[in-house]
């Protein structure tokens, strides 16, 4: 009686060892944040004393703060605007199961003091994030010239690779070049922007190359123009295509395993290169959240690339579609592919070779990706620098000019202006003195 006693007793131990596992674990129960002019405080309440890590990051600004061993109760949502240093705080994927990453993106550059502090009575445990903006604020940005943006286009197919043909023998890379050229007549058209092609005439471009010119050239996007086709003439409609997270698990590691090749990444290559040269678990980090947030970026460019285009064409897909597109691999930018229309249909390939047609998505997509980079520029950019103004009912160009003390010229010069007259909702550059 005694030993079944015995075993019974070992048994419920076992049992409540096991239950006891998955309680032991911590939980971030809610985030306070205040703001002065010398720093942002961001308290994060936890229910048992939390085993933690925190690194920045650059291009964009982040802070990183890896938490073992814990969930997430905290509403992430009502965050927004508490503190004009943070853009938005949100997850990521940590490197441990169970464990949680916060990802701080951050309006500027700034350094960091964490300090965890114990209960008081029933309360919580904290964790305490001090940032303190650095030299480099926006009003120091803003006294050094600022960059255009830059935007990579890539006209699909080209010489020997003709691409899908239509009904009538039109080829789709001789459909996609004129798109491409328009639309970077666009860009080049806008102050702050500017574009080069890929691929100026008809010759052939490896699909490797396509994304090694665009890192060449500091591109801020990668958008590739293409002309879907199907083995019947039926389907119909334009689609934007970004990297599939199966792809982007693989390319990581094909980059991970070169390290001479790390060093080329933009915006993190000097990053991976100065503080985890031999450190393979850091590097994975760093180059882990550098396509998270290109794969991001890519995600809603392309929601507002459909809703532009959805205006002057028949959409074949209204959400943004996922694949293992090689031009579509790259983890330092992001990078979109754009299907203008089905070749392969009669009707759309005479659209697709109508200039008037091309114009206009050509201004679709225009609109679209400079929408994208007014509200995200790059932290270095002449955008981020520049103060603007949305036009309301019963304001001129002379009113706006004295609002802002500059001349009517100079705002028009700066918004490439041809006449006095604006409209309402229209947004202007306001010209720096």
């Amino acid at each position: 009686m005694k030993k079944l006693s015995w075993m019974m007793a070992g048994v419920m131990g076992l049992i409540l060892t096991l239950m006891a596992g998955p309680a032991m674990a911590n939980q971030l129960e809610r985030i306070r944040i205040s703001h002065s002019p010398e720093k942002t405080r961001v308290v994060l309440d936890m229910a048992a004393k939390p085993d933690y890590s925190a690194f920045r990051l650059t291009g964009p600004d982040r802070l990183v703060v890896d938490l073992k061993r814990t969930r997430l109760k905290a509403d992430l949502s009502a965050l927004e605007k508490a503190s004009p240093l943070i853009r938005r705080i949100r997850t990521s994927n940590p490197q441990g199961d169970g464990d949680l990453r916060l990802v701080l993106d951050l309006t500027q550059s700034a350094s960091h003091k964490t300090s965890a502090l114990g209960a008081s009575g029933q309360g919580f445990h904290r964790l305490v994030l001090d940032l303190m903006p650095t030299s480099r604020s926006p009003a120091t940005v803003a006294a050094e010239p600022g960059r255009n943006v830059v935007i990579a286009i890539d006209a699909g197919h080209g010489g020997k690779d003709p691409g899908s043909i239509g009904p009538s023998g039109t080829y789709e890379k001789d459909v996609v070049l004129p798109i491409a050229q328009r639309l970077k007549a666009k860009i080049d058209a806008t102050p702050g922007f500017e574009a080069f092609l890929v691929r100026e005439g008809d010759y052939f471009v490896s699909l490797d190359a396509r994304s090694a010119k665009a890192r060449k050239k500091r591109a801020d996007l990668l958008v590739s123009i293409h002309a879907d086709a199907f083995t019947s003439p039926q389907p119909r409609g334009a689609s934007v295509w970004v990297l599939s997270l199966r792809r982007a698990n693989s390319e990581m590691g094909r980059w991970l395993e070169r390290d001479d090749k790390l060093s080329e990444l933009r915006g993190i290559g000097e990053v991976i290169s100065e503080s985890s040269q031999d450190d393979p678990h850091l590097q994975r980090t760093f180059l882990d959240l550098a396509r998270e947030n290109s794969m991001m970026e890519s995600q809603a460019l392309a929601g507002n690339m459909l809703k532009e285009m959805g205006r002057i064409t028949r959409l074949h897909k209204s959400k943004p579609q996922f694949a293992s597109l090689a031009v579509l691999k790259s983890p330092d930018f992001p990078s979109l592919l754009v299907e203008t229309g089905f070749i392969s249909n009669p009707h759309e390939e005479r659209q697709l070779k109508d200039p008037a047609h091309q114009r206009k998505m050509a201004n679709a997509l225009a609109v679209a990706i400079q929408s994208h980079f007014r509200s995200n520029p790059p932290r270095d950019s002449l955008l981020a620098q520049r103060q603007t103004h949305r036009v309301k009912s019963g304001e001129s160009l002379s009113v706006i000019a004295r609002r802002y003390q500059v001349s009517v010229t100079a705002l028009k010069n700066a918004n490439q202006l041809k006449s006095d007259t604006v409209r309402i909702g229209q947004e202007l550059v306001i010209p720096t003195l």
